[in-house]
């Protein structure tokens, strides 16, 4: 085998044995599922922070509890995040409400309990994906690492029936070998970069939520 001519990626990749080259196929796979879920929790959690600014500066702006919430309830579209939570809570109080001879204990543990429903619903959106992200990003290198073990085993096999061992017929071997190594990197270090940093952003998203249902659950004590 001539080195110089088949050192490239795509001759190592076709030149590696059976089982190199399925582990090769998984990690790209893998790589390519990551990179697809990447881009949906990009936008998922951008979008998150911009309903959470939009609805936050249309709450505190002090007009009426009630327009706001017949407003977000007659879209057509679902709530979603900090608004979410606020319709859960503000439903539920208004029921209370309504049956009169409650507790205002009971009426604020009640409105507490659909808003942390609620809370957990969103927060378990914004966390979708994330273990798949943090699977990939500690499990690849150690399938690129098999089928780099696989590949030097199989070299050096072939190194023992041969009467003379030289580096040019070793290093092709290694180098096929090498490149599921160097995939498993290329599929882990996406993934674990992007897990850190979006579940840095679920953990900011749910302190901003938790401490709206706090702010929000005070305001409905006072307005009890």
């Amino acid at each position: 085998m001539n080195v110089a001519n088949d050192m490239s990626l795509f001759t190592l990749i076709a030149g590696a044995s059976v089982p190199v080259q399925l582990v090769m196929a998984v990690l790209i796979i893998t790589s390519l599922i990551s990179w697809w879920y990447i881009f949906i929790k990009l936008f998922t959690i951008k979008r998150a922070e911009t309903n959470a600014e939009s609805f936050e500066n249309a709450f505190w702006t002090g007009g009426d509890l009630n327009k706001l919430y017949e407003g977000i309830s007659s879209t057509r579209r679902k709530p979603q995040g900090m608004a979410s939570i606020f319709e859960a809570g503000f439903k539920e109080y208004i029921r209370h409400k309504q049956q009169g001879r409650m507790e205002v204990s009971d009426v604020m543990e009640g409105a507490r309990r659909a808003m942390r429903a609620a809370y957990n619903r969103e927060l378990d959106d914004l966390d979708a994906h994330l273990p798949f992200l943090a699977s990939v990003g500690s499990v690849s290198p150690y399938v690129g690492l098999f089928g780099t073990v696989w590949g030097i085993m199989n070299a050096f096999r072939g190194l023992a029936n041969s009467a003379q061992a030289t580096l040019s017929q070793v290093a092709p071997g290694i180098a096929e070998a090498l490149v599921a190594t160097a995939i498993g990197l290329f599929a882990a270090i996406p993934a674990v970069i992007a897990y850190n940093r979006f579940s840095s952003g679920v953990d900011r998203m749910a302190v901003r939520y938790e401490s709206f249902m706090e702010e929000f659950t005070n305001i409905l004590q006072r307005k009890s």
